[in-house]
């Protein structure tokens, strides 16, 4: 839904980026616009969290390797992927700054009974701006962690982002960020200025 919101192509495979761990935080600390980022914009997200070493899954054994969940914000300075995406120039930076990768905390694997039909939401200073469900998610989470273990080896506690609902924009210094997946986990975080 997101793809399309933004006009951008529906990509044929799952585009992929890594986020450093340096770039998690978690309830109790800020979400901090990055130096010069003029556009920083959220994005909820469902975490998976690998529970034990896999590589070259099946989509049909990716169950198996899932340990747990997380609520995930995605924060990306736009400015940022905007101007290394024109110039064909990788955007790491614009994905995995520090505070770019706020989590919540572990939601054990049965907590979530469909993981393919949960609701994610997120309010800005109290307004509703995202809120959907991940059977609206372009690929299935085993068509992502099998394509992704194709390539890359993943290891126990990885976190796999898997995608945002339509509704993505930008924050503000001084506004908070509220999310939630269905009635399980909420998560709440500020933004401040560098």
């Amino acid at each position: 839904a997101l793809a399309a919101e933004q006009g951008n192509p529906i990509p044929e495979k799952p585009i992929v980026f890594m986020k450093p761990t340096t770039s998690y935080i978690t309830e109790g600390q800020s979400i901090k616009i990055p130096l010069g980022c003029k556009t920083l914009f959220f994005e909820v997200e469902l975490g998976v969290i690998i529970g034990r070493r896999c590589s070259k899954v099946q989509e049909q054994e990716v169950d198996d390797y899932i340990g747990g969940y997380c609520l995930v914000l995605d924060m990306t300075a736009q400015d940022f992927q905007r101007g290394a995406k024109a110039k064909g120039h990788p955007w790491c930076l614009s994905k995995g700054f520090d505070t770019a990768c706020p989590v919540s905390d572990f939601i054990p694997k049965e907590k979530v009974k469909n993981y393919s039909d949960i609701e994610l939401w997120l309010k800005v200073n109290g307004l509703i701006k995202q809120k959907s469900s991940t059977s609206d998610m372009i690929f299935s989470f085993p068509q992502v962690i099998s394509y992704i273990s194709s390539y890359i080896t993943l290891e126990e506690g990885d976190v796999i982002i898997t995608g945002s609902p339509a509704g993505a924009g930008p924050v503000e210094p001084g506004e908070i960020i509220e999310a939630g997946l269905a009635d399980i986990m909420n998560i709440k975080f500020p933004v401040i200025a560098q």
